[in-house]
């Protein structure tokens, strides 16, 4: 049954899927020119496989943990109260154990970026 819908044709869907036999059997690319392949992954590229990063785990190190509340916090919620930024990463869905860590921080602080609340949290968290 043909649907209309289809971009490519019958003869154009079988040669495509020639192609691709031996990527599915091998698991591996099989062109003879690597500048088809797909590059490595860096080794300044974050650990996106290790799940989220939580303050006290292998793979939370300072940079890392100041990475992801940079990222998740941006500029626009500093300089805060712990609370304040507990209360921003629970609405930017943060990991609970983040959000955990920052809301156990002394409730008189202050802290004027990222840098500043990764030492507390790192700090708290070891």
């Amino acid at each position: 049954m043909q649907r209309g819908s289809d971009r490519l044709s019958v003869h154009r869907d079988e040669e495509m899927k020639h192609e691709l036999q031996g990527l599915l059997r091998s698991g591996h690319p099989t062109r003879s020119t690597e500048w088809h392949d797909p590059e490595p992954s860096a080794e300044d590229d974050p650990q996106i496989w290790g799940g989220p990063v939580v303050p006290g785990s292998p793979q939370a190190s300072l940079a890392t943990v100041r990475q992801e509340l940079g990222r998740i916090l941006g500029r626009g919620s500093f300089p805060a109260h712990p609370r304040e930024l507990a209360r921003a990463l629970r609405r930017r869905n943060a990991p609970d154990a983040l959000v955990d860590a920052v809301h156990r921080l002394s409730p008189e602080a202050r802290y004027a970026n990222a840098a500043e609340l990764a030492e507390a949290v790192v700090a708290g968290a070891g």
